[in-house]
């Protein structure tokens, strides 16, 4: 891995040389008016974005760089760990301080269990950037050897590329190997140490140069602890000093005059001869000069034929980047086309009127079902996992508060004591995104989603052909065959999986849980067979930790049920377990007549309450009431016809917001009268205004999110609710509100122009946050959250590096 140059600094000198001089840029490295520094080729930003609470660490914070267009270094900080993991602590953020005259930036922070304050200040200097970490007071001595000052380099943009660390060369392995020693526990062993690193020296676009002139710098992989480990350049602090007590040098080269290549957004499925097509083109902000775009058509014999051009017409910029529309409505011939712009050319795309045919088969076909719980799921010569959990689930125990945004209150709420048994709660269920958690908003939520796809499709004669039938479920044996018909249609099969889920809890205790979670952080974050992660036997603290009876055991390797109360989220599950009753009707009417026995029962008590529970945690304990309870409202309205049910519906029209809701509410008109449809439609116009204020702020037309979580889901809510206003309302609402979101989902999004669905469309994402992301992979039909937005202006996903979940995570829909 490392080994002597032998020929002393000449021989690096030389390799700059050779490397850098025809190309290198100078140092023009400003502050820029958004408080980062900035020039071509390189941002460093200084905190602009901090931990967002969701988890511990999300490679968003810190000092960062974005190289050549692409974030490659996160995560300057000063932390406790030379390879710190997702959970580890991380300081508290107090203030940034921007001074312009001086260019430099500081960031104070502290650690306030260990009374430890600290600041991290950037400079901005002849060659690159001067980082000093300075303490107003020495360094604990709890944390003496163990506080230093880290820098995180993305693994996938220096894979196959070397580095040097004063007169050593090393490369950096694809996989990590090697890493740990044991001196009674497992730690990492540096790759090297010196005092000047260098990443890259044979490449420009990722030279880093960092060299500090005090504490050593040493070279980690954080690999070697986690798979979501990243390169780490590391000084620890030294102890019994104050003020700077570490500075480095960073320089980055850069490509002279370097211009961010133009990006094509467009859908990757194609688009419906009827619809409106536009692409976005996507223009590094100093790319002045605009060029003509081509559509071209593809023959069969591979000849190509130009039947539109023109220059694109400008947006205006947005985030970072110039934005263009290259219109081409006009084109409703049926064939093969690509765009060029350039010399950049997309993949090639359809026009067809049967383009959306097809595009949701994988989803049902291979995502949902690979992702069913309690169930071996087979494929052909593969098995996904197998029948996994069969031993849930353990009572949570009180007042206690989990790592994964679960949370139990002072009491079970239960008739069962802490850690006891639960039993008949393992049976339904998808897997939660890459996690194996059921999470019980997601239940309801998939349960909901795919019963309005069953109504409001199948009854026209299922012309889009939802009694699609491949796969086989035979619960007797716990068994999914995938590829292989049964007789049954698949969606009515995912909805009663879904079901049995939510059914199974009100079965158990009598109310909706906020999900069945990992008690053990090593388990939460196994990757694989999820059958691995347990013995599948239930845990009996009196056996001994190897001891079984065949049924029982004595390894407490059991999930968890969190079961405290929360009326958002019985409402939640009565509304879909409402919903499923009508769909299972004919297909398992034992279960749909329990499912409206419960809702029925569910809405009853929780009317009677004085008030409602509102236990809240994370986003585990459903959404806000009013919405929850407009969702039970109105499956029990379509379900019964009763009138207390329309009563709540008309009463929340003036409550809930309209803009979030307004599928629930359109759905209810058919059984409301003519004032409500007439209030309705007020609302609707109202509405139009929102959106047209919404479709304004960017250039793709929808609303992009900007929180610690990419915005897909916002997109495909706002397409639904369209999509439902638009059929009630066509003169309101057009249909190019609801194929917006489409579009975006489909490749016409900031950043890049992959499809978020997964093999949907020519090119879609292939690494993806799914249980098999080890491997740099997917799950077919599976959606990602998509482009995140960190602050102040950078959209961003990664198709190098699966293991950002805020934006890979795979989605069940």
């Amino acid at each position: 891995m490392v080994y002597p140059l032998g020929q002393g600094r000449a021989w690096l000198a030389a390799l700059f040389l050779t490397f850098s001089l025809p190309v290198l840029a100078k140092n023009d490295l400003a502050l820029n008016d958004k408080d980062y520094f900035e020039k071509p080729g390189l941002n460093v930003l200084v905190f602009s974005n901090w931990y967002d609470g969701l988890f511990s660490d999300s490679k968003t914070s810190g000092v960062e760089l974005i190289h050549h267009g692409e974030r490659t270094v996160t995560n300057g900080d000063v932390r406790l760990n030379a390879t710190p993991e997702q959970w580890d602590m991380t300081p508290l953020f107090k203030e940034r301080k921007v001074n312009h005259a001086d260019q430099s930036i500081e960031a104070f922070l502290h650690y306030p269990d260990q009374q430890f304050d600290f600041s991290i200040k950037v400079t901005k200097n002849a060659a690159g950037v001067r980082l000093t970490v300075n303490l107003p007071k020495a360094l604990p001595k709890s944390l003496e050897g163990k506080a230093g000052f880290n820098l995180e380099f993305l693994p996938a943009a220096y894979f196959h590329k070397s580095f040097l660390m004063d007169d050593t060369a090393g490369g950096f392995p694809v996989y990590p190997t090697g890493l740990k020693e044991i001196n009674g526990k497992a730690d990492p062993i540096a790759l090297a140490q010196g005092q000047h690193l260098v990443f890259a020296p044979e490449d420009v676009e990722r030279r880093v140069s960092i060299q500090s002139t005090s504490a050593p710098l040493e070279l980690y992989d954080g690999r070697g602890k986690a798979q979501n480990g990243w390169f780490v350049v590391r000084s620890k602090i030294p102890a019994n000093k104050t003020g700077t007590v570490i500075e480095w040098q960073i320089d980055a080269a850069t490509v002279k005059n370097w211009i961010r290549k133009p990006m094509i957004a467009h859908s990757q499925v194609g688009y419906h001869p009827a619809q409106k097509k536009v692409a976005v083109i996507e223009l590094d902000a100093r790319d002045k000069k605009i060029q003509k775009a081509n559509l071209v058509k593809i023959n069969a014999d591979g000849t190509r034929q130009t039947v539109l051009s023109g220059k694109p017409k400008r947006w205006g910029k947005y985030l970072r980047y110039e934005y263009h529309h290259f219109d081409f409505s006009s084109i409703q011939a049926p064939g093969l086309y690509a765009i060029t712009y350039g010399d950049q050319e997309t993949h090639s795309f359809r026009i067809d009127k049967k383009v959306y045919q097809a595009a949701w088969h994988p989803t049902l076909d291979m995502y949902l079902p690979v992702q069913m719980d309690h169930v071996t799921v087979n494929e052909s010569y593969r098995i996904w996992h197998g029948a996994s959990h069969l031993d849930d689930a353990l009572q949570a125990p009180v007042n206690h508060e989990h790592f994964d945004l679960y949370a139990q209150g002072p009491t079970t709420d239960t008739q069962f004591k802490p850690g006891e048994h639960i039993p008949g709660l393992n049976i339904g269920g998808w897997y939660d995104a890459g996690d194996y958690d059921i999470r019980t908003q997601t239940q309801y939520d998939v349960v909901n989603t795919l019963v309005t796809a069953w109504e409001t499709f199948v009854p026209t004669n299922d012309k889009f052909g939802l009694r699609r039938d491949t796969t086989s479920v035979d619960y007797a044996r716990k068994f999914v065959d995938l590829h292989t018909a049964d007789g049954k249609p698949d969606i009515l099969q995912q909805i009663e999986h879904g079901t049995l889920a939510l059914i199974a809890q009100h079965r158990a205790v009598g109310h909706a849980i906020p999900g069945i979670v990992e008690a053990h952080i090593d388990q939460y974050h196994h990757l694989g067979d999820g059958v691995t992660k347990t013995d599948n036997l239930i845990y009996d603290p009196e056996m001994g930790e190897l001891e079984t009876n065949g049924f029982k055991s004595g390894k407490f390797d059991d999930r968890w049920a969190f079961t405290s109360k929360s009326s958002s989220l019985n409402y939640g599950s009565a509304a879909a377990l409402a919903a499923a009753s009508r769909a299972l009707k004919g297909f398992n009417d034992e279960l749909a007549q329990e499912c409206l026995v419960t809702a029925k029962k569910v809405w009853s008590e929780e009317q009677a309450k004085a008030k409602p529970d509102l236990f809240k945690f994370g986003n585990t304990t459903g959404g806000k009431l009013e919405h929850e309870q407009l969702k039970a409202a109105t499956e029990l309205l379509i379900t019964t016809g009763e009138a207390k049910y329309a009563q709540a519906v008309e009463r929340l029209l003036s409550e809930v917001e309209f803009a979030f809701n307004a599928s629930w509410f359109i759905r209810a008109a058919p059984a409301m009268n003519d004032a409500f449809r007439s209030a309705l439609r007020t609302k609707a116009l109202a509405y139009r205004e929102q959106l047209n204020e919404v479709e304004s702020k960017n250039p793709f037309a929808v609303p992009i999110t900007e929180g610690g979580w990419a915005g897909s889901g916002a997109v495909i809510r706002y397409a639904l609710n369209n999509y439902y206003i638009h059929k009630a309302f066509p003169d309101v609402v057009s249909r190019e509100s609801v194929l917006q979101g489409l579009n975006f989902l489909y490749g016409t999004h900031p950043a890049h122009n992959l499809s978020l669905v997964s093999n949907v469309g020519t090119r879609s994402k292939e690494v993806a946050y799914g249980m098999n992301r080890a491997d740099f992979s997917f799950i077919s039909g599976g959606i990602v959250p998509g482009i995140l937005i960190l602050k102040p202006d950078y959209p961003e996903n990664h198709e190098d590096w699966p293991f950002f979940w805020g934006r890979m995570s795979m989605w069940l829909i």
